[in-house]
């Protein structure tokens, strides 16, 4: 059975957009990078390496790829779960609320229509939703965060979309660094298993921390040490198999003491210097369950 409503189950297909077609050309880099807010202008020759060693990671996992054209979109079209939230019955397109990522939507709908995926809705001003800001918990409860990339109205947009065949809970999410930070729920927590879930409790809320322990969750902890340098940004393969930017050792171990296979990619510029690891770079298509 395929279903695309996990965050744990094994990745079939993986929709993708190469750092080639994102980034373009080191102009473009240079004219872009520091009103979206990244932290260095990453190289382009270098991040094409790095993204063609993470497709190829994805690919010795059994993983089909499918890849986004260029668009003409933002550098930060590289990182496109965010342009939308996927469903057994078919994508929501996302309003973003980083006002530069609007028209992403354009170019994910003609690849949708090409993989027979349909749409279900969209999201609609003054809405704002983004893909890093759900998770699923189990096949029917998608959990979504409120934070300044998704307000009410998007929420509600969504949960009127669901049609009843999955429930949503909303978690608050704290102001931390502000609106031009970018901080989703999957800044917070990622699900490595039906019952593990790698978390940075400093900035998970009381509700949802007691919410996952008394659901049988076993708690992962990411050490503060790590956060800033995305220890939290896993992306699950398999269960308790995920992809993790290098560099998070104690992350790495701690995820190892509980099974799971971890495989590091090198990611200084298509992940650390735009702030997206793994789960932002990719948009899994179907899982099996």
């Amino acid at each position: 059975m395929q279903s695309v409503q996990s965050e744990v189950h094994p990745v079939g297909r993986i929709l993708l957009k190469h750092a080639r077609e994102a980034f373009e050309s080191q102009e473009k880099i240079e004219q872009e990078w520091r009103s979206l807010h990244y932290l260095q202008a990453p190289d382009f020759d270098k991040a094409v390496r790095q993204y063609d060693l993470l497709a190829s990671a994805l690919e010795k996992e059994g993983i089909s790829l499918h890849y986004l054209p260029r668009d003409n979109t933002s550098l930060d079209s590289i990182y496109l779960r965010d342009a939308s939230v996927i469903t057994d019955r078919g994508a929501v397109l996302c309003r973003m609320g980083k006002a530069d990522r609007r028209g992403e939507q354009i170019a994910l709908r003609a690849a949708y229509k090409e993989l027979q995926i349909d749409i279900l809705g969209e999201i609609a001003a003054p809405g704002v939703l983004e893909g890093g800001d759900t998770m699923w918990l189990r096949n029917d409860l998608l959990a979504v965060g409120h934070t300044y990339r998704s307000n009410p109205h998007g929420i509600d947009q969504l949960k009127g979309l669901s049609a009843n065949f999955f429930d949503i809970i909303t978690i608050d999410l704290p102001h931390h660094k502000g609106p031009s930070d970018v901080f989703h729920l999957m800044s917070v927590a990622s699900p490595i298993d039906e019952d593990l879930i790698l978390v940075f409790s400093p900035l998970l809320t009381v509700r949802f921390r007691e919410w996952l322990i008394s659901n049988r969750f076993t708690l992962v902890e990411v050490p503060e040490s790590e956060f800033e340098s995305m220890g939290i940004n896993v992306l699950t393969i398999a269960p308790r198999v995920c992809l993790m930017l290098e560099g998070n050792p104690t992350t790495k171990q701690r995820l190892e003491e509980h099974g799971t296979k971890v495989i590091e990619y090198q990611g200084s510029e298509i992940s650390a210097k735009g702030m997206g690891g793994p789960t932002c770079l990719t948009r899994p298509l179907w899982r099996e369950v």
